[in-house]
């Protein structure tokens, strides 16, 4: 059996603690990772296609692996005919819609908001959070009002279309999330730019017709986004509660830090939502990039795919999955 081979079923087996992945790491060292500086984006959901597009140009135009994730997602926030990401959101139960969002930076500066209404460009906030407060998170109506008091405007996020499907819903009322439908709530990017920093943000509206003050894992640091720029980035989408009890993005990174490839490290985080919690009615998706520009995906179920791309090939690609349909 390969030491990689070792490693992974030892993690796999290891779900009760982060400690004895690391012993198991001990059998091998790690291979010596060399840095990429070929620019790249990676994301999640077909909505990550055109989000690529706009963080390659931001890239190539000489900018940070920063300004592609912030103005990557900004692209997918802004478009009406999403149901998922800011404008046009799908609402709470209450006909509110409420966004999350969270960005990371090469030098692990993170900044999110969280039960924000009426900004659309909620990751555009969280970057503002991380450079000019000494914070990491805002949250509700504090997070609004430091977004206006820095030039953010106020607007009804609401659609005639996503207010047409509250109404609807409201017929019945019956919480019965979708997988891969209701679920897919996230775009999650990782950048690695022409010096080989990656960066990562995270933006989303929330599961839909939650409960009103609901928040997911996307504007957590460790849970929705997690970066280090020694060894990798990973991102999540789905389910965040799931996300959010086994801290996945951290534990895809820490996966990498320890010897686990990008594929390895986001199986076995999904292994441990299989192995820690009830996960056969609910999606899960991580993403993950190493410092080499190499890249994995995994998924509870079938159905989750990501955008990748470098130089002009932009595709879309499925992710394989836990269970098989």
């Amino acid at each position: 059996m390969s030491t990689r081979r070792k490693f992974l079923k030892n993690s796999l087996a290891a779900t009760a603690g982060v400690g004895l992945v690391g012993a198991a790491c001990a059998e091998a060292e790690p291979a010596v990772v060399i840095r990429s500086n070929t620019p790249k984006a990676l994301s999640t959901w077909v909505h990550g296609l055109e989000a690529n597009e706009e963080a390659m140009r931001v890239m190539n135009e000489g900018g940070h692996a920063l300004d592609g994730v912030e103005k990557g997602v900004m692209v997918v926030e802004a478009d009406p005919k999403g149901s998922s990401v800011g404008l046009g959101g799908l609402p709470d139960r209450d006909g509110n819609v409420t966004l999350d969002a969270c960005i990371m930076d090469h030098e692990g500066n993170a900044g999110s908001v969280c039960f924000l209404q009426n900004i659309k460009h909620p990751i555009a906030v969280a970057r503002k959070v991380m450079e000019e407060t000494p914070h990491v998170l805002l949250a509700g109506e504090g997070a609004k009002r430091f977004a206006i008091a820095q030039g953010f405007a106020e607007e009804n996020l609401l659609t005639e279309s996503s207010k047409k499907a509250w109404e609807d819903w409201l017929k019945s009322a019956a919480y019965n999330p979708i997988i891969n439908v209701e679920n897919h709530d996230t775009i999650g990017m990782i950048c690695q730019d022409a010096k080989g920093n990656l960066s990562g943000s995270c933006t989303t509206s929330g599961l839909a017709y939650k409960m009103h003050g609901r928040v997911g894992d996307s504007p957590i640091i460790g849970a929705g986004l997690f970066v280090d720029n020694d060894y990798g980035a990973a991102v999540a989408t789905g389910m965040g509660e799931l996300m959010m009890k086994t801290l996945g993005s951290f534990l895809v990174v820490e996966l990498m830090r320890q010897g686990a490839n990008a594929q390895e490290a986001c199986e076995a985080a999904i292994q441990r939502i299989v192995d820690k919690l009830d996960y056969k009615s609910f999606q899960v998706g991580y993403l993950a990039m190493d410092i080499a520009g190499n890249t994995g995906a995994y998924a509870i179920h079938p159905g989750f795919n990501y955008a990748e791309m470098v130089g002009e090939k932009n595709e879309l690609i499925d992710a394989k999955s836990y269970l098989n349909g």
